[in-house]
């Protein structure tokens, strides 16, 4: 029988279709967020770059040190990074077929996601009231246009996140390995950013 013959059998006994890989023996939908995580990388990187430069620079208040708490950076950037780890567990389970335990740990990777964006529109709404605002100086435009970013980022994550649940609980996705271990790396980049939005932003403030 011939691969052609093969492949139509297969699709008819009602196997998922497998995986596109492209020439480089990469899966498709991989390789594509692979592109799209490099193009993001030159995003943020333009973004902390003018934050950087223009650091020290406002000729007004309020300051950094004047609106910054560390206490609640800290605790969203510790809930950010364990939903990270909840996000391993989730592909993990994704590829094992369990879906059950996929689905706990998709849902705590959301809640951490939510739990983030609680805080920062906390840190926001705090910082307004003292009044720290896009147009205040220097200062309050390039933070509030970089993290407000990487927000919508996170946001971003959570919504994929539910698709990817509602796919799966409704039978449009046969095979979810693949797909969760894409948005997963979409997650991680995500974090992996507000850890140098963190230290150069935040952390900085504190050690200079």
């Amino acid at each position: 029988m011939s691969s052609a013959a093969t492949a139509d059998a297969s699709h008819g006994a009602g196997h998922a279709p497998a995986a596109e890989y492209t020439v480089t023996g990469v899966p498709a939908y991989k390789l594509a967020m692979w592109t799209f995580l490099g193009s993001d990388c030159f995003f943020f990187g333009s973004l902390i770059g003018t934050y950087m430069s223009s650091r020290g620079k406002s000729l007004n208040g309020p300051y950094p040190l004047d609106v910054f708490a560390p206490a609640v950076t800290s605790c969203s950037t510790f809930d950010l990074l364990l939903s990270s780890l909840f996000m391993v567990l989730a592909v993990h389970y994704a590829k094992i077929g369990d879906i059950r335990k996929f689905t706990l740990w998709t849902l705590a990777t959301m809640a951490g996601g939510l739990i983030f964006l609680g805080f920062q529109a906390y840190e926001f709404t705090s910082f307004v009231e003292e009044g720290l605002t896009l147009k205040s100086n220097l200062f309050g435009c390039t933070f509030f246009v970089l993290t407000g970013f990487h927000g919508a980022h996170v946001a971003l994550g959570v919504f994929l996140l539910g698709s990817l649940l509602w796919a799966v609980r409704t039978g449009k996705l046969a095979d979810n390995g693949i797909t969760t271990e894409v948005i997963g790396l979409y997650w991680h980049f995500v974090d992996i950013v507000w850890i140098l939005i963190f230290t150069l932003v935040y952390l900085l403030e504190f050690t200079s």
